[in-house]
C-alpha cells in the first residue's frame, strides 16, 4: 500500500485515533507509523492480541521512555539520578506487566511479553545506589560513605568556630547567623568593623553596609570541607557513570522497549474497538470481500451498507446523483481493508475479507500540479497503474470513471477499462455518471449494477446501496420538479432519444417498485418494533411488581431486624449475668441459646412445604441468599454445599429449588473447641469453613468478640476462602489481618455483631 493510498483513504486519522489512546511515548511512536502488516498471519496475530487485551484490561501507567536518556549516555553526557530512577521504575513496571500477562495464560500477548527482560542487575544497583528522588545514597560505595560521615562533623566544627568568633566580637557582627557564600561558611560583619575580625571578604550586601567574611581561623576548615565536597562529587559521578553504563549496555533493553511499544499499541487498538464499536473481520479467500452493516468509522451517524465482491460479482458499478454517498462507499470498503490488514477491527456488524496484495485507488479530481497534468491526464496515469497491477488479489476503487473529458469518449474508455479489469480477475467498485455504462452489466460477466438510493419527492439521498439496480441522474426529474418550462423539458426528452427515454422510464418504474417494497418492509419492521414495545411494557410491569414485592419483603425484614435487636438486648443482659459467674451462669447461657434458637430464620409463611431432603437435592438458603446442594441431612441441621463451601444450616430454613443428580457423599472433619482463637491450619478449605461456621456460632452465643482465626500464610488460598466466607456472613461486622507482630496475613481477626 502506498502512502498516497493511505492518505486518500484517511488512514492517517486512524493513526491519530490510536495515538490518543496509548499510554506511553513508546506506544505513540509505534502507532503514528502504523499501517498494513506484511502478512495475513501477522495481522491475525495482532487481532487475537487485541481481543486478549480487551479481556485482560492491563495498563501501562508509569512507563517512562528511556530512549532520549540512552542517546545522551551514548554521546557521553552525564545522566541525572532521577532519570536513572525513572528508567529502573519503567523496567520494574515492564517486569510486573510481563508477570501479569504470563499469569493470564498462553496467547499472543504472552508470546510478546515473554521478550521483556528482567534487567535485574541494573534495577538492583539503582535501588542500592539511589533514593526515590535520584540522589546518590550515602552507602552507595564505601568511599562515599566515609566521605559523608566526615562532612557533617566538619560542618559542625566550622559552625562552632564561627559562633565563637561572633561571641568574641559581638559589636562587629551585623546579625548573628552563619551562611554560605561561594560554597564557604561565612558570617555577616559590619563593613566598618571588619578589621576587628580579620579574614577574607567573600561578598557584601546590596547597600555595602554588610560584608560576608570568612574568618582566618575558619579558612583551613573551609578548605578541608571544599576538598571533601570535590571527593564527594567525584564519587557521585562515578556511581552515576556505573549505572549509566549498565543501562546502555543492557542487551535485553531493546527487546523490552519494543515489546512495551507493541503491547501499548495493542491496548490502544482494543480501546479503539470498544469506543468505535468495531468487530474483528475473518480472513477470507483471495478475492472475496463480504461486509454486513459496513459503515465509515470516521463519519458521524453513518448509514450502514452491505457489500459483497466475489467471483460472481467482481466489479460493482455504482451510479446515482452527486452527493449520494458513492465516494463514501468507496472509502468505506478501502478503509475496512486497510484496517483489517493492519490488524485492526473494522466498522461492520460482520466481515470476511480476502488478503489484498495491491490496493489501487483513484478518488478525487485534484490537479496534478507537480507533473503539470490536467485532471483527466492525472486520471489516465492512475488508470494505467491500476490496469498494470490488476489481478485477482488486487482491489480497485475508482471514482467517476470516464469523467473529465468528452462523455462519449469517456464512456468508451471506461467500458474498455472495466472489461480489462474483469479480464484480469480484479475486484473493485467503480462509480460513474455515464449512462452507456449501465447497459454494460447485462453483457459482461462479473459486472453488476448498483445505485445509491434517492427520494425524489423529498430531494434527499438515502445513502443506501441498492445492488442490481442502476441509478439515475434525476436531471430532468429535478428540473420538472423545480418548474422548468414543460416545452423545454419535452424537447430535452426528444433529444435524449426514444431509447434513452424508455431506459429512464424503466429505471423510474423499478425504483418505484423498490421504494414500495422498502415501504412494506418498513411497515413490517414498525409492527415488529411495536410488538417489542408491548413485550417491553409487560416486562416493565413484571419488574415493577418484583420491586413492590421486594419493598414489602424489605419492610418485613426491617420488622424482623427490630425484633432481633430486642432479642440481642435481652442476650446482652443475660451475658452480663453469665459473666458474673455463680450458679446463674449456666442458666443464663441456656437462655441465650434459647433466644438464639427463637430468632433463627424460619421458612416464610406461605412458602411451598419442603419435600423429603436427599443428598444432591438443590435448595435455596435464605439466610445466605444463595443456592446450594444438600450434602448430608443431620436431623434439625443439614450440611449444604454453596459453591466450594460446605456449611450447616437449620433444616427448616431450606427451600426447594428443584431436583439434581445426587453427588457422592463427603465427610468433613472439623476440629474445634471454643476459645477466642480457632486454628484451621492443615484443613482443606471446606473443612476450615465448616469449622469457622460453628466457631462463629458459639462465639456469638457467648458474646465473644473479637475472635482470631489462624489459617497460616502458605499459598493464601485458605485465607482468601475464609475471608470471602466472612464477607457474606451476617454475623460478621468486620474483619482484618492481624498486626505483623501478631501473625500478620496468617491470622484473621473477626469482629462479630454481639
Amino acid at each position: 500500500m502506498t502512502d498516497d493510498t493511505l492518505q486518500t483513504l484517511d488512514f492517517e486519522r486512524i493513526r491519530r485515533a490510536l495515538a490518543e489512546r496509548v499510554s506511553t511515548r513508546l506506544g505513540e511512536d509505534r502507532v503514528r507509523a502504523w499501517g498494513p502488516l506484511p502478512t495475513p498471519e501477522e495481522a491475525a496475530r495482532f487481532r487475537r492480541a487485541t481481543q486478549e487485551a480487551a479481556a485482560l484490561g492491563y495498563r501501562l501507567g508509569g512507563v517512562f521512555d528511556p530512549r532520549p536518556l540512552l542517546a545522551r549516555i551514548r554521546r557521553g553526557e552525564r545522566p541525572e539520578g532521577a532519570e536513572l530512577v525513572e528508567a529502573a521504575a519503567t523496567l520494574e513496571r515492564a517486569a510486573e506487566l510481563k508477570r501479569e500477562i504470563l499469569a493470564a495464560g498462553e496467547g499472543e500477548l504472552a508470546r510478546v511479553a515473554a521478550r521483556i527482560g528482567e534487567h535485574a542487575l541494573f534495577r538492583r544497583r539503582v535501588a542500592e545506589s539511589l533514593d526515590e528522588a535520584g540522589e546518590v545514597k550515602d552507602d552507595a560505595t564505601p568511599k562515599l560513605k566515609r566521605i559523608r560521615r566526615s562532612l557533617n562533623p566538619l560542618r559542625e566544627r566550622i559552625i562552632r568556630r564561627l559562633e565563637a568568633v561572633m561571641d568574641a566580637h559581638p559589636e562587629a557582627v551585623q546579625e548573628r547567623y552563619v551562611t554560605l557564600r561561594r560554597d564557604r561558611y561565612v558570617i555577616p560583619v559590619r563593613a566598618q568593623q571588619q578589621r576587628q575580625i580579620g579574614g577574607i571578604v567573600l561578598a557584601q550586601s546590596d547597600t555595602g553596609a554588610t560584608v560576608f567574611m570568612e574568618p582566618a581561623s575558619v579558612v583551613p576548615l573551609n578548605n578541608e570541607l571544599a576538598q571533601l565536597r570535590l571527593e564527594e562529587e567525584a564519587e557521585v559521578l562515578k556511581v552515576l557513570a556505573e549505572l549509566a553504563g549498565l543501562l546502555a549496555g543492557d542487551a535485553e533493553l531493546e527487546a523490552t522497549l519494543d515489546a512495551l511499544a507493541w503491547l501499548d499499541a495493542v491496548r490502544a487498538a482494543a480501546l479503539l474497538a470498544e469506543d468505535w464499536e468495531l468487530t474483528p473481520a475473518q480472513d477470507g479467500p483471495v478475492g472475496r470481500y463480504h461486509l454486513v452493516g459496513a459503515r465509515h468509522p470516521l463519519l458521524d451517524d453513518p448509514v450502514p451498507n452491505d457489500l459483497h465482491l466475489s467471483e460472481r460479482t467482481r466489479i460493482l458499478l455504482v451510479t446515482g446523483p452527486n452527493m449520494g454517498g458513492k465516494t463514501v462507499l468507496l472509502k468505506t470498503l478501502g478503509l475496512a481493508v486497510l484496517m483489517h490488514q493492519a490488524g485492526l477491527f473494522v466498522a461492520a456488524e460482520a466481515a470476511e475479507l480476502g488478503w489484498v496484495r495491491r490496493l489501487e485507488v483513484d478518488i478525487g479530481d485534484e490537479q496534478s500540479l507537480e507533473g503539470g497534468l490536467s485532471t483527466f491526464a492525472a486520471h489516465l496515469k492512475k488508470l494505467d497503474r491500476i490496469l498494470d497491477s490488476a489481478a485477482p488479489d488486487a482491489l480497485v476503487l475508482v471514482d467517476e470513471l470516464g469523467s473529465g473529458t468528452d462523455p462519449e469518449e469517456g464512456a468508451a474508455l471506461a467500458q474498455a477499462v472495466i472489461l480489462r479489469l474483469l479480464d484480469k480477475g480484479a475486484r473493485g467498485i467503480v462509480t460513474t455518471h455515464l449512462t452507456p455504462l449501465k447497459a454494460l452489466a447485462g453483457r459482461a460477466a462479473g459486472l453488476e449494477n448498483a445505485s445509491m438510493g434517492f427520494v425524489l419527492e423529498e430531494f434527499r439521498p438515502t445513502y443506501r446501496l441498492q445492488v442490481g439496480l442502476p441509478g439515475r441522474s434525476y436531471a430532468l426529474a429535478v428540473a420538472r420538479r423545480l418548474g422548468l418550462d414543460e416545452e423545454v423539458l419535452r424537447a430535452a426528452e426528444r433529444f435524449l432519444g426514444e431509447g434513452g427515454a424508455r431506459v429512464e422510464e424503466l429505471l423510474e418504474r423499478l425504483e418505484r417498485q423498490q421504494a414500495e417494497l422498502e415501504t412494506r418492509l418498513a411497515a413490517a419492521e414498525r409492527a415488529r418494533r411495536e410488538a417489542e414495545a408491548v413485550r417491553g411494557e409487560l416486562q416493565a410491569r413484571l419488574e415493577r411488581i418484583d420491586r413492590e414485592r421486594e419493598a414489602l419483603l424489605e419492610a418485613a425484614r426491617a420488622e424482623v431486624d427490630r425484633m432481633l435487636e430486642e432479642a440481642h438486648r435481652q442476650i446482652r443482659e443475660l451475658r452480663a449475668k453469665a459473666r458474673k459467674g455463680g450458679s446463674g451462669k449456666r442458666d443464663a447461657l441456656r437462655e441465650v441459646m434459647a433466644i438464639r434458637e427463637r430468632t433463627k430464620p424460619r421458612t416464610a409463611a406461605g412458602a411451598n412445604p419442603l419435600p423429603g431432603l436427599e443428598p444432591g437435592m438443590l435448595v435455596e438458603v435464605p439466610s445466605y441468599r444463595q443456592k446450594g446442594r444438600v450434602v448430608r441431612v443431620e436431623g434439625e441441621e443439614t450440611l449444604v454445599q454453596i459453591g466450594q463451601v460446605k456449611i450447616r444450616v437449620p433444616t427448616a430454613e431450606l427451600r426447594p429449588r428443584g431436583e439434581g443428580a445426587p453427588r457422592p457423599k463427603q465427610a468433613v472433619v472439623v476440629e474445634s473447641g471454643f476459645e477466642t482463637e480457632l486454628n484451621v491450619r492443615g484443613l482443606t478449605a471446606a473443612e476450615a469453613l465448616e469449622a469457622v461456621h460453628d466457631f462463629l456460632a458459639e462465639a456469638v452465643a457467648t458474646g465473644n468478640s473479637p475472635v482470631r482465626i489462624l489459617h497460616g500464610k502458605g499459598t493464601g488460598v485458605l485465607r482468601r476462602e475464609i475471608q470471602n466466607f466472612l464477607r457474606h456472613d451476617r454475623r460478621v461486622e468486620r474483619f482484618h489481618d492481624a498486626m505483623p507482630n501478631e501473625g500478620g496475613h496468617g491470622v484473621t481477626v473477626v469482629h462479630l455483631r454481639v
